[in-house]
């Protein structure tokens, strides 16, 4: 049976919606379409869709501007509705994993075990000496499942997979760069709303946690400290980037310091955590993604807490790019925020 193509990675985001479609070709992938489209603010609000019509004409017009004829998508989901945990079980096949784990939920979810959908993934299949075995156990609302998959029918899609961001974001990182078997990296994910970190020891997810502050935070404040419009706050965030070469405000500058310092160390609180419950927690680098990575403040203040390399990641670097078809300027300056779709367009419809 020849393989299924893969399905278009479709990441709505609470800024806006980005859609990404690969080919496999001999010994990788090629893009066959990238593109962006902006939301209104509060549109989605701690990953509930407040304004569906704005997201549904958000997606129409991708999908028109892209021309892109596949209807099946993999979309990703965040934050507070999605738990992720690593926890200890009796050494058992996927199968019997499968069948029990409902049972066995209960007591790991803060949610009725009725009102999500549970998956799981043996990370440990040869367990330990005690008999135990590494499981990391992912459940969603479904309501809120429903909600995102509802919008894609509205635009004429179908959401075939549904991802967490966390792991999209990783899926893009083991498809562009070499792991060393022993190493431990960590991606941090920093999206408008919602970073997500994930930590990988040997290639294994071995710590997750979703941090509720994001780029909005530094929109946010801006807006505050200099009383001045949303609008006017964006694009004095992202303004120092070399768009207008403009000398930022150092009232600007102040601003983003403070906020880069808090959400380090939102970061570093998790590394610590991390660090004091794991054996080896020596970490290698640190790979940051998402749209708010391309605040130098940011990337400058994590590298100083953590004190090991940061690396911007790059979803697009094993990534056939034809600059016949793609402007590579704008390829490069969307890649950090590209992750999570370049992650979900690896999906094939209907896998687990």
């Amino acid at each position: 049976m020849a393989k299924s193509k893969l399905a278009v990675g479709l990441d709505i985001g609470s800024s806006g919606v980005k859609l990404v479609q690969l080919k496999e070709r001999k010994g990788g992938y090629a893009l066959l379409s990238f593109g962006a489209a902006p939301l209104p603010p509060e549109a989605i609000v701690d990953g509930a869709l407040m304004n569906s019509a704005a997201i549904v004409s958000a997606i129409q017009e991708l999908l028109a501007q892209q021309k892109v004829k596949t209807k099946e998508v993999a979309i990703g989901v965040r934050g507070h509705s999605v738990i992720i945990k690593k926890i200890q079980l009796p050494r058992m096949t996927q199968e019997e994993l499968d069948e029990s784990i409902q049972w066995e939920a209960e007591q790991y979810i803060p949610f009725d075990v009725k009102d999500v959908n549970i998956d799981t993934q043996i990370l440990t299949p040869e367990g330990d000496a005690a008999g135990q075995m590494d499981v990391l156990l992912v459940a969603a609302k479904k309501d809120m499942i429903n909600d995102y998959t509802s919008v894609c029918a509205e635009a004429g899609l179908t959401a075939t997979v549904v991802d967490v961001d966390a792991f999209a974001v990783q899926n893009a990182y083991e498809a562009n760069y070499e792991l060393g078997a022993a190493e431990t990296v960590v991606l941090i994910n920093v999206g408008a709303a919602v970073a997500n970190i994930n930590i990988l020891a040997r290639g294994v997810t071995t710590f997750t946690r979703d941090i509720t502050m994001g780029g909005n935070a530094f929109t946010e404040e801006i807006q505050k400290q200099l009383n001045i419009s949303y609008d006017e706050a964006e694009a004095l965030k992202v303004g120092g980037q070399g768009e207008t070469d403009a000398v930022v405000p150092q009232e600007v500058e102040r601003v983003i310091q403070g906020v880069a310092e808090q959400l380090a160390g939102e970061i570093q609180r998790s590394l610590d955590f991390y660090a004091a419950t794991a054996a080896d927690s020596r970490i290698a680098r640190i790979y940051l993604s998402g749209g708010t990575a391309r605040i130098p403040a940011l990337f400058k203040v994590i590298e100083a807490r953590a004190g090991v390399p940061v690396e911007i990641l790059n979803p697009f670097k094993n990534i056939e790019v034809d600059n016949r078809k793609f402007d590579p300027a704008v390829i490069l300056a969307a890649a950090p925020s590209a992750a999570v779709g370049v992650g979900l367009a690896l999906r094939r419809p209907g896998d687990k």
